[in-house]
C-alpha cells in the first residue's frame, strides 16, 4: 500500500504525508499480527517511525534507504543484551512493498535525554556521562566481523581520504564563513592522518542525547536505552566521540572527563575536531550556532573548547 520512494522528490511528497503513510503502516502491522494497536508517529527522526501500542515500534525504510533497514536490523540483533544500556529487541524485519523495508522492535522505557536534560541535576548528569562512556566502551569491544557484509565503509583509510579531499567544499556548501574555511587545510595537515591498520570498532556514529533515553529512579536519573543504529559503521573508535562532544557533553569539560574515564581512554581534542570535519554529517556552521563560542576564532581554540577535558 506504500508507493515507491526512490528519489528525493518522491520522499518529500510521500514520507511526510500521513494520509499515505498511515494506511501503509496499518496494513503492514496487520500482516505482522499486531492489527488494531494504536499507531502514533514519532515527530523526530529521519525515517518514518511509529509507536505500535505501548510496547512496539515500527520503523519504515523506503527503497531509497532500504540498505539502512537491513543494517539496523542486523546491528540491533547483534548488540541486543550485550551493552550496559538496553537496546531495542527485534521482533521482525524484512521487505514490504515497492522496495520498502521495515523493522518491528520493542519500545524502550524513558524519554529522550535531550528533552530530560534540563531537569537532570548536575550530579546525575555526571553519572549519566559515566554510563554513556561504559556503553560506548562495550559497543566498541564487540566483534564487528559478523556485520562486515552490511556495514561500511570497508576501507576506513580510503574513506577518510575521500572525506578529507572534500572537507573545505563540504563546509562551504553549508555557508561556513571564509575565515574558518581557510584554516581547514592547514589544520588537517597539522593533525595528520591516523596510523594505517589502527584498531577498528563497531560505531554507532550518532551517539547523542537525541538517541539516548533516560528516566528518574529512587537513586537518581539513569539511562534506559540507546537506539537508532541505522547509520552504524566499522571504523576508528574516535569517530564516535565527534557526536559525544557535540551532542552529549556539549563543550562541558567535566562531563567529557567523566565520560572518557568510564570509557577507558581519552582522545586529543584536535583529533576529534579533525574527525568532526571529516564526519559524513559534518555541519560546522550549525555546530557553531548550537555550542559555546571559543575564546578566539581558530580551529585550535575550537578543538579545546568543545572536546577538552577538565
Amino acid at each position: 500500500m506504500l508507493p515507491p520512494v526512490r528519489t528525493d522528490e518522491e520522499w518529500d511528497a510521500i514520507v511526510p504525508d500521513e494520509a499515505v503513510m498511515r494506511p501503509g503502516a496499518a496494513d503492514l502491522c496487520a500482516r505482522l499480527g499486531v492489527a488494531g494497536a494504536p499507531l502514533t508517529r514519532f515527530r523526530e527522526g529521519s525515517q518514518p517511525v511509529y509507536a505500535v501500542g505501548d510496547d512496539l515500534v515500527l520503523k519504515l525504510f523506503p527503497a531509497a534507504s532500504a540498505d539502512d533497514g537491513v543494517a539496523e536490523a542486523r546491528v540491533l540483533t547483534h548488540v541486543h543484551g550485550r551493552l550496559p544500556v538496553a537496546t531495542p529487541r527485534v521482533h521482525s524485519f524484512g521487505a514490504y512493498e515497492n522496495g520498502w523495508r521495515y523493522v518491528l522492535m520493542s519500545r524502550l522505557p524513558g524519554e529522550g535525554l535531550h528533552h530530560a536534560w534540563p531537569r537532570v541535576p548536575p550530579a546525575d548528569r555526571e553519572r549519566l556521562a559515566e554510563r554513556a562512556g561504559e556503553t560506548l566502551a562495550a559497543l566498541h569491544a564487540l566483534d564487528h566481523a559478523p556485520l562486515a557484509d552490511v556495514l561500511g565503509p570497508g576501507d576506513w583509510d580510503a574513506f577518510l581520504a575521500r572525506q578529507r579531499a572534500g572537507a573545505v567544499e563540504r563546509q562551504r556548501a553549508r555557508h561556513l564563513p571564509e575565515h574558518w574555511l581557510e584554516q581547514i587545510p592547514d589544520f588537517l595537515d597539522a593533525v595528520g592522518e591516523p596510523a594505517a591498520g589502527a584498531r577498528r570498532a563497531l560505531l554507532h556514529t550518532e551517539f547523542m542525547r537525541e538517541h539516548l533515553l533516560a528516566a528518574p529512579a529512587p537513586d537518581g536519573w539513569r539511562l534506559t536505552g540507546l537506539f537508532d543504529f541505522e547509520p552504524a559503521m566499522i571504523g576508528d573508535p574516535a569517530y564516535d566521540f565527534v557526536a559525544v562532544g557535540l551532542f552529549v557533553t556539549r563543550a562541558d569539560p567535566r562531563l567529557m572527563t567523566r565520560l572518557t574515564a568510564a570509557y577507558g581512554r581519552a582522545f586529543e581534542p584536535r583529533e576529534l575536531l579533525a574527525l568532526t570535519l571529516l564526519h559524513v554529517y559534518s555541519n560546522l556552521p550549525w555546530y557553531l550556532r548550537e555550542l559555546p563560542a571559543p575564546p578566539e576564532p581558530t580551529l585550535d581554540a575550537l578543538a579545546e573548547h568543545w572536546f577538552g577535558r577538565g
